[in-house]
């Protein structure tokens, strides 16, 4: 008889868990081994662009080595704030003004 489906016993098939995709993997290498070997050509390239489009390219180039920050939130309460704390406040916001 075949296994059904959600008999409580794993995957009917297809890769284990944990074992990586081959094609990715041999793409990735080959990615990184294209890029590393016209390391040079890249780099000219890049010094042969007008400063906006370099700067363009670098902030593209960016978000795949620097992780992007998540956006931060504040919310504040300003019914149930004192006076002291609400002139606080003012204060800090605009010492630098």
């Amino acid at each position: 008889m075949a296994r059904q489906k959600n008999d409580g016993r794993g995957r009917l098939g297809g890769r284990a868990a944990g074992t990586p995709n081959k094609v990715s993997g041999t793409l990735k290498e080959w990615l990184t081994s294209l890029i590393d070997k016209n390391r040079a050509q890249i780099e000219k390239d890049l010094q042969d662009l007008e400063p906006k489009e370099r700067l363009q390219m670098m902030e593209k180039l960016m978000q795949y080595v620097i992780p992007k920050q998540a956006a931060q939130q504040v919310k504040l309460d300003f019914d149930n704030m004192t006076d002291e704390q609400l002139e606080q406040l003012v204060n800090e916001i605009t010492k630098e003004v």
